[in-house]
């Protein structure tokens, strides 16, 4: 039976009990835990989904206009995300790391925090891609957005890879598969987890959404944190489910391990 706790001293133990009995952790993480860094929950009454109508993948494939408007788009978010500075909750799953806890960070968030904050690349799956990269969609070439925002800024005109497929930043975009390998890291680690904890996302976006249950299922303990509901909130397997902000609950925890 799920126990379901507001954020406070009981719900800090609690989750305290749990990282302390565990060594093999999977994080998730979602928007949530980005919104103290100034980046607008997704979801949320100012998020991409709610106040944009999102450029689909093979729009932007078949589409000038929509590789116009997704550049633009992408220009200007720039400044808000290369601006963020990773915050508390970053800097704890980090902390979690140190202390030989973390097995793997599965992250939804697109915007590089958890890199910055110290979680080692070898640790980190993000599943859904990075802003912090522009890939090519033809020959798969990365490399870093500043000077494709430049020129686009400049001359309105999409970039173009050398080999002259178009350039999009290195996400996961509406209509465009997840990665395989990244997948498949995520999902190894989450059936080889004894803990698994949720931060900050509404689970909603699946595939994705279902790693922390794939945990779940090969007998992991599993903690929900998040402030409003989630998709996974009538699954019996859900050990502790918190409401709240996930400040208020995983910075205190960690520094009490």
């Amino acid at each position: 039976m799920t126990q379901v706790l507001p954020t406070g001293d009981e719900a800090q133990k609690a989750v305290v009990e749990m990282l302390a009995a565990s060594d093999r952790i999977l994080v998730f993480t979602g928007a949530g835990i980005s919104t103290a860094s100034g980046i607008p929950d997704y979801r949320g009454p100012h998020g991409v989904w709610n106040t944009r109508r999102p450029v689909y993948y093979q729009e932007f494939m078949t589409s000038e206009p929509a590789r116009i408007s997704y550049w633009q788009q992408k220009l200007e978010d720039n400044e808000e995300f290369s601006s963020a500075q990773p915050n508390a909750v970053h800097l704890a799953i980090a902390q979690l790391e140190s202390l030989g806890k973390v097995l793997m960070v599965v992250t939804q968030n697109v915007d590089g925090l958890h890199r910055r904050a110290g979680t080692s690349e070898k640790r980190l799956v993000e599943i859904h891609g990075t802003n912090g990269q522009v890939e090519c969609q033809s020959c798969g070439d990365r490399s870093e957005p500043g000077v494709h925002m430049a020129r686009f800024a400049a001359s309105g005109t999409c970039p173009l890879c050398d080999c002259g497929g178009y350039l999009k930043s290195a996400t996961i975009s509406f209509g465009q598969s997840l990665r395989s390998v990244d997948m498949e890291r995520a999902v190894a680690s989450a059936e080889a987890a004894d803990l698994a904890i949720s931060l900050g996302s509404s689970l909603v976006v699946y595939p994705a959404a279902d790693i922390p249950l794939h945990a779940v299922r090969t007998g992991a303990s599993y903690i929900v944190v998040n402030r409003g509901e989630t998709d996974h909130d009538r699954n019996p397997m859900v050990d502790l489910r918190i409401e709240g902000d996930v400040m208020d609950v995983i910075p205190a925890a960690v520094a009490a391990l």
